[in-house]
């Protein structure tokens, strides 16, 4: 990597899986991708802020009444279609 390009976005994501998932330090891998630390330090938090979500915080309660009503609906339909199974393979025997 020393020769001056631009780092591709396949190689930083590379580089900064292996420092997430090696195991090994974050010297030893930036050494090994011929990158600078403070490089791969300045990849793994910007991979930090993005996968943090930027969605305003959730009413938990609002979200568990949605969920519940949504449940709700859900087992009525699954009822429904189950009777209606029923009822067409009672006729298919006919």
């Amino acid at each position: 990597m020393g020769n001056g390009n631009r780092p591709t976005p396949e190689f930083r994501r590379e580089a900064v899986r292996l420092a997430l998932t090696s195991g090994r330090t974050r010297r030893e891998i930036a050494e090994d991708l011929g990158i600078g630390l403070s490089t791969l330090t300045r990849w793994l938090g910007q991979e930090r802020d993005a996968a943090e979500p930027s969605e305003a915080p959730v009413d938990l309660h609002a979200e568990l009444k949605r969920l519940r009503r949504e449940n709700a609906v859900l087992k009525q339909e699954r009822d429904i279609l189950k009777k209606a199974a029923a009822f067409f393979a009672s006729e298919g025997n006919r």
